[in-house]
């Protein structure tokens, strides 16, 4: 009363097994590239970015930055000395032309 076993059953059976590990592995061999790339791709669209704001802008708006507080700086030295002129104009008038 032994269970009978159909050799070519057996065989077809070993056969798709094998063939199913071989597609299953090589699913997840193409999931892990898959997701690899992905990895490098969103590295690179972050890296890159900052990389070339680093290497070349940066330094261009350290320089724009640097020249528009010396405007700043100019312009505040120049209002100082206008509003002095206005000083002076005024004690000039009162001085010599206060009574006209």
């Amino acid at each position: 009363m032994g269970v009978e076993f159909d050799h070519d059953k057996v065989d077809e059976l070993v056969r798709l097994t094998r063939e199913n590990n071989r597609m299953l592995h090589s699913m997840r061999r193409s999931a892990f590239i898959g997701g690899l790339f992905k990895l490098l791709m969103y590295a690179t669209f972050l890296i890159v970015p900052l990389w070339f704001y680093m290497q070349y802008i940066a330094p261009q708006m350290q320089q724009v930055l640097e020249m528009y507080q010396q405007v700043q700086g100019t312009s505040a030295r120049a209002q100082t000395q206008f509003s002095q002129f206005g000083d002076m104009l005024k004690q000039f008038q009162s001085l010599y032309g206060g009574g006209q």
